[in-house]
């Protein structure tokens, strides 16, 4: 692979980090629990990206691309996965304010959610994705002059890690932002928009699918 289609291919990867996407609204929605979970959830997508650029390197996704049937099974779990997440994050919001009723306070603890089920939850948002597969598979071998499984898992690896680092950044602007807003009616408002989001998504993958 040449320097110009590196630079190329790197300035590719920063466009598409740039452009939000169901990774994206899940590390929003882990930003409200906090900056680690947050944080986690960028690099459990990143982790998928990689896992997506050792099946394409392997050929397997070729399958999904031959497949109908198997890309809108994919599809269609994915998008359940990211209904369920929405789902969840009204259901945990819920919890959390019916195990603070009574208590008269501006500054109520978010939902709280662990790192490791962020990440978890960022690795299978990712792999739920097919376009993510789908797209290593039609993009990669254009900036490799010899198509081989070093040359495509290497380029999957570094648009994996643009992809990480703006969305680290993203997860520590976001959680420093919302440590700001106190009022829990302006938390439940953010969490409800981002469930709502990651549900609308969920039933839009879906429904493409079908």
């Amino acid at each position: 692979m040449t320097v110009s289609l590196l630079l190329g291919f790197l300035g590719l990867c920063v466009l598409l980090a740039l452009t939000p996407g169901p990774d994206t609204f899940l590390v929003l929605r882990y930003a409200i629990a906090g900056r680690r979970p947050a944080v986690a959830a960028a690099v459990g997508s990143a982790l998928g990206g990689i896992a997506w650029a050792v099946v394409v390197a392997a050929g397997v996704a070729a399958l999904l691309e031959q497949s109908a049937a198997a890309y809108r099974g994919l599809k269609i779990a994915g998008g359940i996965y990211l209904v369920y997440l929405g789902i969840r994050t009204l259901c945990d919001r819920r919890r959390a304010r019916a195990a603070a009723a009574g208590v008269r306070t501006d500054e109520q603890e978010p939902v709280r959610a662990s790192a490791r089920s962020a990440a978890v939850a960022g690795v299978l948002s990712c792999l739920s994705n097919p376009k993510v597969g789908l797209f290593y598979l039609a993009i990669l071998p254009q900036f490799l002059t010899h198509v081989t499984f070093a040359g495509t898992l290497t380029l999957g690896a570094i648009e994996s890690c643009v992809a990480a680092t703006e969305m680290v950044i993203l997860a520590i602007a976001a959680a420093g932002a919302v440590r700001l807003l106190k009022r829990p009616r302006v938390r439940d408002r953010l969490e409800q928009i981002s469930a709502g989001v990651l549900a609308a998504l969920g039933v839009g993958t879906i429904a493409s699918a079908a």
